[in-house]
């Protein structure tokens, strides 16, 4: 879908360091998942899934393709980025280009890594950050706020609803709240907000970067984050010293720092789920492989993720569930127990159906 997710964050947090062990360890597991670097600051992951590889082998496939999610590392900001200070521009640019933000805060002591702002204080950081976005949104909208009042005047439909929202919303974030926390009144003010592309509009994943001994448990800092709003506690040390061992030793390292999973497998699904994105599986001889769409779509739509044809010829979809799958040993112990089903044009796809789509080829 290319859908992505941009890390980003002030100068030292660790966000790149966290990009590259992303990078590194889905390198590493090349040989089971295809991965590939689309640009240098831009990582496609395989998309962990437990369900993927039962599948699978219950299927007999010769292959095995995961879904994937695109991540971005976003050059760094600085206080003052809204007005072009640093990489200000640049910075804000690349993060209009993604659809959701994962937010690293440095919530570790380093004597040898500067912070650009002074002392530890990932909370001031934070807030730094949301302003800086908050600003460029003000002005964007100031920048166009005349060109909708113009085009209202000559009864543009489009500019006047334009118009009606900024009415509200312009104070709204000059009290200091984002975007996304806007309560829009009806599914027409939902569409215009999302039309203005504001960047405080996108979904946030907070990540404090924290010492190894605080992964478990976090810390004083980590816990006044988490007061308000969700924080995912990663260790961009130990990231990296996973990425740099062979796969075969990985998961005794987790072990022994009392880790069931990494924190970038975390990053990915949490980005993942983000971007209210779910998953559908296909499942034959040839592969089984994991589909990505947003949650709401409907069965035609998923169908034309694997191919156009699929979607303007589509009857209906056989449909499976995952876990009956399998419950029940494969399809065809699925169909014997009564959980095959079909499903037509208005069907709404779920986490985890296996599909197999018919439609007419003509």
């Amino acid at each position: 879908m290319g859908l992505k997710c941009g890390i980003i964050g002030l100068p030292n947090v660790g966000k790149s360091t966290l990009f590259n062990a992303l990078t590194q360890t889905a390198s590493a597991r090349a040989a089971n998942y295809p991965f590939c670097t689309i640009e240098p600051n831009i990582g496609r992951i395989a998309v962990p899934d437990p369900r993927l590889d039962p599948l699978a082998q219950l299927a007999q496939s010769q292959e095995t393709i995961p879904t994937f999610l695109d991540i971005v590392d976003i050059a760094g900001l600085v206080r003052g980025a809204s007005k072009g200070e640093g990489l200000g521009n640049q910075f804000l640019g690349h993060i209009r280009e993604v659809e959701a933000i994962l937010h690293v805060l440095r919530c570790f002591e380093d004597k040898d890594v500067t912070h650009v702002e002074g002392p530890l204080d990932p909370i001031r950081d934070q807030g730094i950050v949301e302003t800086e976005l908050l600003l460029a949104d003000l002005e964007s909208l100031e920048r166009r706020g005349a060109e909708w009042v113009k085009k209202a005047r000559g009864k543009d439909p489009e500019a006047e609803q334009a118009v009606a929202l900024l009415a509200s919303l312009r104070p709204f974030l000059e009290s200091g709240k984002p975007a996304r926390l806007f309560p829009v009144s009806s599914e027409e003010e939902r569409r215009t907000l999302k039309k203005m592309q504001l960047l405080t509009s996108k979904p946030v994943l907070s990540i404090a970067n924290v010492a190894e001994s605080d992964v478990l448990s976090g810390n004083t800092w980590t816990q006044t984050l988490q007061q308000s709003g969700s924080v995912l506690l990663v260790s961009a040390a130990i990231e990296s010293e996973i990425a740099s061992l062979p796969l075969e030793e990985q998961e005794a390292y987790l072990q022994e720092m009392g880790l069931q999973e990494s924190g970038l497998s975390r990053v990915v699904r949490e980005g993942y789920a983000l971007l209210e994105l779910i998953t559908f599986f296909t499942a034959g001889p040839k592969e089984t492989r994991a589909w990505t769409v947003r949650k709401g779509v409907k069965a035609p739509e998923a169908a034309g993720v694997i191919h156009t044809d699929f979607e303007k010829g589509f009857i209906c979809a056989e449909t499976i569930g995952a876990e009956d799958f399998v419950a029940f040993n494969g399809e065809a112990g699925a169909r014997a127990a009564g959980k095959a089903r079909l499903e037509g044009r208005e069907y709404q796809v779920q986490d985890g159906d296996i599909f197999h789509f018919r439609f007419n080829k003509s």
